[in-house]
Order: structure tokens, then C-alpha cells, then sequence
């Protein structure tokens, strides 16, 4: 059985991957803590955080599926569902604008479509060149049998990450956003 370490994935591609439109200036991760810490010169900070979590699926006492979820302990195994939930807490006296929080889709999974829930006002792109281009909907060029080239929705099987835009972030507050993947 083939098996996927997905432990602490995440963190650094959250962290190399967020951009701070206004306001923000330096990211550096805490090795220890796997917390990142952005913050500029007014010592304005936005702390983030990536958790992730497997979901476990069990039966109540009348035999109904129970969904819960647990602490991701590393090991994971094609068929598991996982969820990331990417956390922004703007610890600055200031409101934070604009904040974008970029998300894994980590290698061997799959993103699970319409699995994203994310603040109200917030906008959901994704990406499938590894991070370096978002849109709402991917496409890819597909060369039909006549020789012509149609854009075409991309296969969930191309998405790299996803880019959750928050326009205000209000001082002394945290965001959450979650998303699941697939072990292929």
C-alpha cells in the first residue's frame, strides 16, 4: 500500500506563498514553532498558521456515519481526505488590507472541489502552475482532432493551490479558511 508523509508540508509552502498586498514588508518561519510571522517595520504583525487534519469516518449508535476529524499524524493512505485550514491572526492595532493566504495542494492529493470555506467577501482563485498564476477557473489549451486548440476547464487533478483574498482583516482578529484534499 503505498503510503504519503504529509507532515509539516504545508508550512513552508503556505509561508513562501503568501503575499501581503499593503502594509506587510517581512515573512520569516519560526523553525521551531512552524508558525510564520509576518510583520513591517511598525511591528504590525500577522501571524499564520497551517493545520491539517484526517478525516475519520465512524458509525453512531443507531449505525449512521459520523464524520470527525483528527490531528494529521503524518501517515496517510490513498482514499484519505484531508483538511488544511489556513489561520491568519492580525495581532496589529491596524486593520490589515487585501491579505492573500496561499494554500498547498500537496503532491499525490487532489483538491476537493467545493470542499473551500472561506470568511464572507472573501475571493477564492486557484492555481495550476505551482503557485505562480490565479484564476477563479483554471483552463488548460486542448488540441482537438481537427488541429484546433479549445481552453477547456482544468482537471482537478492539475491544481497546485488555492489563493483566499480577505480585503480587511480588522485588528485583533483571526481568519480561518479550509480546504480538503485526496490521497491519490
Amino acid at each position: 500500500m503505498k503510503r504519503v508523509f504529509l507532515t509539516n508540508v504545508g508550512a513552508v509552502a503556505l509561508i513562501t506563498g503568501v503575499t501581503f498586498v499593503s502594509q506587510i514588508a517581512v515573512i520569516t518561519l519560526m523553525e521551531q514553532t512552524d508558525i510564520a510571522v509576518a510583520q513591517n517595520a511598525r511591528k504590525q504583525a500577522v501571524q499564520l498558521r497551517l493545520q491539517g487534519e484526517k478525516q475519520v469516518i465512524s458509525k453512531d449508535e443507531q449505525g449512521k456515519p459520523k464524520t470527525t476529524w483528527q490531528a494529521l499524524t503524518g501517515k496517510v493512505k490513498p482514499g484519505d481526505v484531508v483538511r488544511y485550514t489556513l489561520i491568519a491572526e492580525n495581532q496589529s492595532d491596524r486593520q490589515i488590507k487585501n491579505l492573500a493566504l496561499n494554500g498547498p495542494v500537496p503532491k499525490g492529493t487532489v483538491l476537493v472541489l467545493q470542499s473551500v470555506k472561506a470568511p464572507n467577501n472573501t475571493q477564492i482563485t486557484y492555481s495550476i502552475d505551482g503557485g505562480r498564476s490565479f484564476v477563479e477557473n483554471p483552463t488548460i489549451s486542448v488540441k482537438l482532432t481537427n488541429g484546433k486548440v479549445e481552453n477547456k476547464p482544468a482537471p482537478v487533478t492539475a491544481y497546485t493551490h488555492i489563493r483566499v483574498k480577505v480585503p480587511v482583516v480588522a485588528a485583533k482578529t483571526t481568519i480561518k479558511a479550509t480546504y480538503e484534499t485526496e490521497v491519490r
